[in-house]
């Protein structure tokens, strides 16, 4: 769409009453971010509030802003508008690299200028009220699964996805889909944040104990994994999707997910791995460790513990059918359905009337 086109179509914001609509800024990047609105748009249908996925907004006129990235707070502009402003806030202690403290500090300075911060962990929840913010702003709303979506694998939806995948039947298949390359292009610069080297570790060490070890990556930027595969002499395939929803088929084809980030706000693979029944092994980070109850419906481990990661995937694969029927009840106490009054809740401290 052109931007004179779209100016058009936003021109229509104009004749709307003050703080009647919820706009909502993704990132337009086809990736996590962009499911996020969308997760959010369905709420607020659901919850009777008026709103639309915008690219950016273009006229300063009163309206609720939603913005489904903390790094949005670095554009001191928005704050000058006259909007009410709501921030996803997921991660990043400021402690870690300049731009989580960034972002950061524009909430310290700006914090009164704010309708309200979504979080999705206990960790974040704590971090962003020690802020100075008002604690009513701040909500904790868990990254939540679309069970319907993110239905249970079977052996049958396996034959077919290995075989339209070209992986053997009897290969043992880890799965990780995520970003962890730097930038958007080949990603062979690690994001270091997301354990892309402890994840080769981990394989590496596991691929003595299984000789038929395959992984299926999925997402942008995963140049440095894929490297580091090669180098291994692991086989894998590379699924890049354009809507991050068909995520479900992959997983159909996997046998075991591993999570090694050293931060997270999610990841969403937590309970995509739990709805659709797979055996999740991760680290300690993020929702992670507000949901899983380790060697009950995960297994979970501390953060660049190699050798921790490497054990408890071993387990997982022996203990899958116990950890599959404990995780489908922690993906239904997290379903959108299931968070929906927290929606409302969260819509009725911005005040969209």
């Amino acid at each position: 769409m052109s931007e004179i086109l779209y100016s058009l179509i936003m021109l229509r914001s104009i004749f709307w009453k003050p703080y009647s609509h919820l706009l909502i800024v993704g990132d337009s990047a086809g990736w996590s971010i962009d499911e996020d609105a969308k997760v959010m748009l369905q709420a607020a249908e659901k919850s009777g509030v008026k709103a639309e996925i915008v690219k950016r907004v273009r006229f300063n006129i009163p309206q609720v802003v939603h913005y489904n990235s903390q790094f949005a707070l670095r554009n001191t502009k928005i704050f000058k508008e006259k909007h009410r402003i709501s921030v996803d806030y997921y991660h990043g202690k400021p402690d870690q690299q300049e731009s989580f403290k960034e972002c950061f500090e524009a909430l310290k300075k700006h914090h009164e200028n704010i309708g309200a911060v979504r979080v999705s962990t206990k960790e974040m929840e704590s971090l962003i009220k020690s802020s100075g913010i008002n604690q009513e702003k701040v909500m904790r709303i868990p990254i939540g699964i679309d069970t319907k979506i993110f239905s249970p694998q079977t052996e049958e939806k396996k034959r077919t996805m290995r075989d339209k995948l070209n992986i053997p039947h009897d290969a043992l298949v880890i799965g990780s889909f995520q970003k962890d390359g730097v930038g958007w292009g080949d990603g062979n610069e690690p994001k270091l944040i997301k354990g892309p080297d402890i994840f080769l570790e981990v394989v590496s060490k596991l691929k003595k104990e299984l000789p038929n070890l395959w992984v299926l990556l999925s997402g942008p930027a995963r140049g440095y994994i894929k490297g580091g595969l090669n180098k291994l002499g692991i086989p894998y395939r590379h699924e890049y999707l354009k809507d991050a929803s068909e995520l479900t088929n992959l997983y159909d084809a996997i046998d075991l997910y591993i999570v090694t980030s050293r931060e997270e706000g999610g990841p969403k693979a937590v309970l995509e791995s739990l709805s659709k029944g797979i055996p999740l092994v991760t680290t300690a980070v993020g929702q992670a460790k507000d949901l899983i109850r380790s060697g009950e419906n995960a297994m979970m481990v501390a953060i660049d513990d190699i050798e921790g990661l490497y054990r408890a995937s071993l387990e997982a694969l022996e203990k899958k059918e116990s950890l599959r029927e404990k995780g489908f009840i922690t993906a239904r106490e997290n379903s959108h359905e299931s968070q929906l009054p927290l929606w409302k809740e969260y819509f009725k401290r911005l005040g969209i009337s």
